[in-house]
């Protein structure tokens, strides 16, 4: 463990009354009410979203979760604690499993194969976030890195848990709804928001602030990634 580590840890107490994941959340709070109010979403409870739309997401999500996995990998073996690269190389497994049981059984309700998925081209938004998150944990700073992942875990989380609440009569949309939702999965949540907690208090004041604006930039690239879907986004000419 680093000297400045070290220090920062004894200087949690003094930074904040409010945990730095409560600041992160409140900065982006205008965001996600917008997320949630998406057609897209609403749209997989009230059965107004089209399938192939859902079937456009779906694919352009196997794909994000793989550099989204690559990204994981990149920031674990920059973390300043052995148990937390332990923790998000798992999650790095994770997302990989998940790419191929989650979509791939709803990929081949719909008639596609997981090859034909991956030979898929990203769509534009799709490509900006995924390579947002993977210049972000190369560049900068473990809490940065974090905090431009984090959207991704906590906004599905939250989607996942409010969806819920009503379900879905399309199958495809509930075992969505059901992964996201998943108590199991809030856990793996938990995780990520302490870990969150404990670098911020690690970090300089500049880190904090750069990580709030890459967590809010992150948490709009979330939303986009739902419209791009909405939209099935295509590439201009």
């Amino acid at each position: 463990m680093n000297r400045r580590y070290f220090l920062g840890m004894w200087a949690a107490p003094l930074l904040a009354q409010t945990p730095f994941t409560t600041q992160l959340w409140e900065s982006a709070g205008p965001v996600y009410r917008k997320t949630l109010a998406h057609p897209f979403l609403t749209g997989m409870t009230d059965g107004s979203l089209p399938q192939d739309r859902f079937r456009f997401y779906i694919i352009q999500d196997s794909l994000y979760l793989t550099a989204f996995s690559q990204a994981l990998s990149i920031l674990a073996s920059k973390a300043p604690r052995e148990d937390w690269a332990l923790t998000l190389t798992q999650h790095s497994i994770d997302a990989i499993k998940a790419e191929r049981e989650l979509h791939g059984k709803i990929l081949l309700s719909y008639g596609i194969k997981p090859e034909e998925a991956a030979r898929t081209a990203m769509a534009p938004a799709n490509l900006a976030y995924t390579n947002h998150l993977l210049a972000t944990v190369y560049r900068r700073s473990f809490a940065e890195g974090l905090a431009a992942l984090l959207p991704c875990y906590w906004i599905y989380w939250e989607v996942g848990k409010e969806l819920k609440k009503k379900g879905s009569k399309e199958a495809a949309y509930q075992r969505w709804i059901d992964q996201y939702g998943d108590e199991a999965y809030g856990k793996t949540v938990g995780q990520v928001l302490e870990m969150m907690n404990r670098a911020a208090a690690g970090a300089s004041p500049a880190e904090r602030a750069s990580a709030r604006d890459l967590f809010i930039v992150s948490a709009r690239y979330e939303y986009m990634f739902w419209d791009m879907a909405w939209r099935t986004e295509p590439w201009p000419p």
